[in-house]
């Protein structure tokens, strides 16, 4: 389920293949059909003035806050398990068993497909400033995308599916957790990064004769950043 972002709207989603919008005090306001199969969640954008929903039937549905369908998104191949709109409200990130990211323009045109999992995507988020997806998958790895759908890189550590992803509000952190029973926290701080790699090979780059002298000064003054 998920609140209207003014927290005027509850939307519910369930076995019954139907999305539910309920007032405050609890009251129903519309049912809203289409889906033919399980409807997995939903999702406000930003502005609240659509809503998402994600189904067994591989489809992602958008809404009308009053209830009417605006378009039906069809490209996964099996299961959609997760969407996430982009901080501008512009841009929706779909997520499926089929091992794939979609990227969705507001108006429900397929932008692209991000492939590189190995089995299925069980989350996705974007990060603050818009221009970073996170998605966890079955594989056991959390993949970093740019928004063209190229791969910045993949983080290993998890011994079991990894079930979510979350940022932190500065976007220097990244939250994984994963069936193994563990949440892991990622330093996604490049300078941070960068000084402690040149801390640890410091030394080495300075006293090994066999270093060039070019590479031997690439850590000048790094190590001392705060």
């Amino acid at each position: 389920m998920a609140w209207s972002p003014d927290g005027q709207t509850l939307a519910s989603a369930s076995y019954d293949k139907t999305i539910k919008l309920w007032q405050r005090d609890g009251s129903l306001i519309t049912t809203l059909s289409g889906h033919s199969d399980v409807v997995y969640r939903v999702a406000w954008s930003p502005d609240g003035q659509t809503l998402a929903s994600i189904s067994y039937d591989k489809t992602i549905k958008l809404w009308r806050r009053d209830g009417s369908l605006i378009t039906t998104l069809s490209g996964h191949s099996d299961a959609v398990l997760g969407v996430a709109w982009s901080p501008d409200g512009q841009t929706l990130a779909s997520i499926s068993y089929d091992k794939t990211i979609k990227l969705w323009r507001r108006n429900g045109s397929l932008i692209t497909t991000f492939s590189g999992h190995s089995d299925a995507v069980l989350g996705v988020a974007w990060s603050p400033n818009g221009q970073t997806l996170a998605s966890a998958s079955a594989d056991k790895t959390v993949k970093l995308w740019r928004r063209d759908s190229s791969l910045i890189t993949t983080l290993f550590g998890h011994s079991d599916e990894v079930l979510g992803v979350a940022w932190s509000p500065d976007g220097q952190t990244l939250a994984s957790a994963s069936a193994d029973k563990t949440v892991k926290l990622w330093n996604l701080n490049l300078d941070d990064l960068l000084v402690r790699g040149c801390d640890r090979v410091h030394d080495y780059l300075k006293n090994i004769s066999d270093v060039s002298e070019s590479d031997r000064h690439l850590c000048d003054g790094i190590a001392t950043k705060k």
